[in-house]
């Protein structure tokens, strides 16, 4: 099919917040790479930016688990109806699927009935739990464009192809403010420490963690002689009041806190340690080149189930791209105050333990390599493509 003149068309699905910035960014790197291309698929206001026609607004699938996921499961159903649809009908050269496992893995093997050609990015994290989706993502994909280091040999050795494009990560635009401008936005006096509060962007996490977490700040603020300002981001996912539902407001007395609405990298650079709910966040905070406690707590019932099937050595993505323990891990009921904050106070101290984990990061910097996730995936696709991409050109001319 032809569409505003193009040659061939490419189909890219994402799904939450994150994956609509992932795919926008490959998005502009596809226009410069396969400028032929016709971009369409399911994403949000940042890929609509970036060019790409959107069929279903992601934002409307956006489900954290549960009930909430039965929920939406008319919407749910309508957005993979529509993009059934427009894949039989449209008939793209390729299609790129962004993270979004469960909904993505039904609509790779839709494309593979077809005869469409299928590139992964930013695969399902099978190395941890489900290992019998590599076996689907094998039978359903043709490439895997994967983003921790790891991956590409846990993928090849199970004979599926894959390849490493580094971390998208690498490819965000640096803090706007420096750490010394930051302090000076936020009023914060020359001689304080800061020390970053990271709960998460979602409700559950919220709720599980902070209020433990201002309750590690007040044993810190107990026991140490600094001043001491604590940083917590406001996620974009969140409002303020939700903070205050989850215990802040006891503590606004009590404790220097700043929430912090915007510039979330500078915050990072500007702390001396933080305490980080298991993520990507621990990622950032790694190239922010600051130590970390990460924590982890499901309820009781996730965790019973989680821990007959899950079986990494570590759980924070900074130990297992390391491969040792670079950051201490606190792990269901090891997550209270008192353990944050002894497991904390040993990386604000000019001592081993601070030096050691800063040396550490620096492995883990150097093993996420160099920026360009994007600009190699947009490659992976041209190749993909191939004859597709050639026989567009060759018609052009």
């Amino acid at each position: 099919m032809q569409a505003n003149g193009q040659s061939f068309e490419i189909m890219l699905v994402a799904g939450e917040a994150s994956g609509d910035g992932h795919g926008a960014a490959l998005a502009r790197e596809m226009q410069k790479v396969i400028p032929e291309a016709h971009l369409f698929g399911m994403g949000g206001q940042v890929m609509a930016k970036a060019g790409v026609e959107i069929l279903f607004d992601a934002a409307k699938i956006s489900v954290m688990g549960g009930v909430e996921v039965i929920t939406r499961l008319p919407v749910i159903f309508s957005a993979f109806r529509a993009l059934k649809n427009a894949l039989r009908a449209r008939r793209p050269a390729l299609v790129i699927l962004i993270d979004l496992p469960d909904f993505n893995l039904r609509l790779a093997k839709l494309a593979k009935n077809l005869g469409i050609p299928v590139l992964y990015y930013i695969t399902p994290q099978v190395w941890a739990w489900r290992a019998g989706r590599v076996k689907t993502l094998g039978e359903r994909t043709d490439r895997l464009a994967v983003i921790l280091p790891f991956e590409e040999g846990f993928f090849r050795a199970r004979g599926v192809a894959a390849h490493y494009v580094g971390h998208p990560l690498l490819d965000h635009e640096p803090a706007r403010l420096s750490p010394e401008e930051f302090r000076t936005r936020l009023g914060i006096a020359e001689d304080a420490l800061c020390i970053g509060l990271l709960p998460g962007s979602r409700q559950r996490e919220l709720k599980s963690l902070l209020p433990v977490f201002l309750q590690a700040a007040a044993l810190l603020r107990q026991r140490r002689p600094e001043k001491l300002v604590f940083l917590l981001p406001l996620a974009s996912t969140l409002k303020e009041a939700d903070l205050e539902a989850a215990g802040l407001r006891q503590y606004r007395g009590a404790l220097d806190i700043r929430v912090v609405t915007a510039d979330h990298r500078a915050l990072m650079a500007c702390c001396r340690a933080a305490m980080a709910a298991s993520g990507t966040v621990t990622l950032e905070l790694a190239l922010a080149d600051t130590p970390m406690v990460v924590c982890y707590k499901l309820a009781p019932i996730s965790y019973f189930l989680g821990k007959m099937l899950i079986h990494v050595p570590f759980f924070s993505l900074v130990n297992l791209i390391a491969e040792k323990k670079v950051v201490p891990e606190l792990l269901q009921r090891q997550v209270s105050a008192e353990t944050i904050a002894a497991s904390l106070s040993p990386l604000v101290d000019d001592g081993p333990a601070r030096h050691e984990t800063l040396s550490g990061l620096e492995l883990v910097r150097a093993r996420l390599g160099s920026p360009g996730a994007s600009v190699r995936v947009a490659k992976m696709a041209k190749a993909v493509t191939g004859p597709k991409w050639q026989a567009g050109q060759d018609e052009r001319r």
